[in-house]
């Protein structure tokens, strides 16, 4: 076998660059439809009793995933949603005392996914739950922890609200990590949950990588959703996060600080415009819808992003030519390796090696 070794000699693990393979992977497709349901509910056989006490179609299309994470399990399950109520039970007899955190997500007639109410509940305790929703995100967490060695777990809805993000963001982060990776999110996460069960001035200072990952997620989230506000400043995001102007500029600090993240958010969204061959409006019109007032300084901020003129990426755009192929060069981002980079990188939309 081909093991990389150290700078000191010391033989490495030879499959730590190799990326997280999710290790089940079950739908019910490949059954027949008067199955499907029993197939599924084979797949919790150890863990929990269904029932399905309304189906509004014979189909019951679901699947199920798992990445193992260390001492961690993070699982998904993807419901068909609307039109079916499933009973769950808690096994009488348990073979598992695992605590696990539940993200329940239902989609709206729109079509919009929305997060719903997140639960922790140990698989060794009595526990019956009606769901109808789409998607369940759930984190498995071993009993070893000081954090959830007890039987019975006292947690706030914003702290639970707050960890659901946290495994959101680690879902999201799968397709970036390693296998070399996972003891840095084992850590990671058994201090974040120390500090949201058990809170301490240590327990808080060891989870600050994945507190601030979170942190960070919701205020993209808000940027995001006000980004045509022209008056869009760190002070509102500060007020809306709940945190110090200094801590949002740390946290910021791998996307070079949070006025450089939303005037790049900005400039992505003018050249998916300009691309678009269906969208006549003039330049300077769609760089005013997104905060650019002065067009001069919106053509200097867009050709030093990405390498080409406004006029010259409608040109290109209309084309058909991809945006890959005039992008601005990557440049790396040093330091990742923890968790807590990692997923602030994830939830800042940079890739794992580079950022824009």
């Amino acid at each position: 076998m081909d093991a990389r070794v150290s700078a000191a000699g010391i033989p490495t693990d030879p499959y730590a660059d190799e990326p997280l393979r999710c290790a089940i992977d079950q739908n019910t497709s490949s059954v027949p439809p008067a199955e499907q349901f029993d197939f599924f509910r084979t797949w919790y056989a150890g863990v929990a009793e269904m029932q399905l006490l309304r189906a509004e179609q014979s189909l019951f299309p679901a699947r199920h995933q798992v990445w193992q994470l260390g001492d961690l399990a993070l699982g998904t399950i993807k419901f068909p949603g609307f039109g079916y109520d499933i009973r769950w039970e808690h096994r009488k007899r348990p073979l598992l005392d695992h605590w696990v955190l539940s993200v329940p997500f239902s989609r709206s007639r729109g079509g919009k996914m929305a997060l719903g109410k997140p639960r922790l509940r140990c698989l060794a305790l009595p526990d019956v739950a009606v769901t109808h929703d789409d998607l369940f995100i759930r984190l498995f967490l071993p009993r070893t922890w000081p954090a959830t060695r007890s039987s019975k777990i006292e947690a706030s809805d914003a702290t639970l609200t707050f960890l659901a993000h946290y495994a959101i963001l680690l879902y999201r982060s799968l397709p970036n990590l390693r296998e070399g990776d996972l003891p840095h999110i084992v850590t990671a996460t058994a201090n974040l949950f120390a500090a949201a069960l058990m809170p301490s001035k240590d327990h808080l200072a060891a989870a600050q990588g994945p507190v601030d990952a979170v942190t960070t997620a919701r205020i993209a989230k808000t940027i995001v959703e006000r980004l045509t506000d022209p008056d869009l400043t760190p002070a509102k995001l500060c007020r809306a996060a709940g945190i110090s102007r200094s801590r949002l500029y740390r946290i910021f600090e791998p996307a070079g600080g949070v006025a450089n993240y939303v005037r790049r958010k900005r400039l992505l969204k003018t050249r998916d415009a300009l691309a678009n061959s269906s969208d006549r409006r003039t330049i300077s019109s769609i760089a005013e819808a997104w905060g650019f007032a002065d067009p001069s300084t919106y053509s200097r901020m867009f050709k030093l992003e990405f390498g080409v003129s406004p006029k010259e990426a409608r040109e290109l755009g209309w084309q058909g030519v991809k945006h890959s192929t005039w992008l601005s060069i990557d440049q790396p981002i040093d330091g990742v390796g923890t968790l807590g980079t990692l997923l602030i990188n994830n939830s800042l939309g940079l890739s794992l090696s580079s950022k824009r």
